[in-house]
């Protein structure tokens, strides 16, 4: 099973075949997909300006999406270090129960779905490494009442999502499932309250 740096290879080689290239692209949102799989692909489309069916986009723009692929991926690498390090130490001074934030990120070990957008469709503007940035700072400060990738106050609970965990509150504005621990037990309890189920 090829890696990611090996599909990445691939998606620039020119002497590759095209329809290869997309597939490559395609195969490395199987090892890093922030968004999950189909939401992450949207995003990249659109960035990069092609139509996710597109079955022979410009290869140019292939590159480029793969390049903000790959940003992203070297800032959640780093914060995955960063995190490793901590929890090392941690343990060395004696603290081996993990927190909130530590149970978060357990599911979502090698960036699958760290902003979860259960609809394909909606997800941020904003570059990935930016919005895996702002996701970051969230989980290294107090929690706060909004959420951390676009400032939005209006976050629902929502149920039956295709990830886990499977319900929790998402923010209606750019459609990410909102980590938990970055939210204060108010704003958790306000999004509850103003519940929208979704069945799946």
């Amino acid at each position: 099973m090829a890696g990611f740096r090996s599909l990445a290879r691939q998606v620039r080689d020119p002497r590759c075949d095209l329809a290869l290239r997309r597939y490559s692209l395609r195969k490395c949102l199987e090892r890093f997909a922030p968004y999950g799989h189909r939401a992450t692909w949207d995003h990249l489309c659109s960035r990069a300006g092609f139509d996710p069916d597109d079955r022979s986009p410009d290869p140019a723009r292939l590159v480029a999406a793969l390049e903000e692929l790959e940003e992203a991926r070297s800032v959640w690498l780093a914060y995955e270090v960063e995190f490793a390090r901590r929890r090392k130490k941690e343990k060395h001074d004696g603290l081996r129960r993990p927190g909130s934030v530590d149970d978060w990120h357990r599911l979502t070990w090698g960036g699958f779905g760290v902003a979860w957008c259960d609809d394909p469709r909606v997800h941020p503007r904003e570059p990935l490494a930016e919005v895996l940035r702002r996701l970051i700072a969230a989980l290294e400060r107090e929690p706060d009442a909004a959420c951390p990738v676009c400032g939005g106050e209006r976050l629902v609970w929502t149920y039956d999502l295709d990830h886990e965990p499977s319900s929790g509150p998402v923010c209606v504005e750019c459609g990410i499932l909102v980590p938990r621990p970055v939210l204060t037990p108010e704003a958790l309890a306000h999004a509850r309250r103003g519940q929208l189920l979704v069945s799946a």
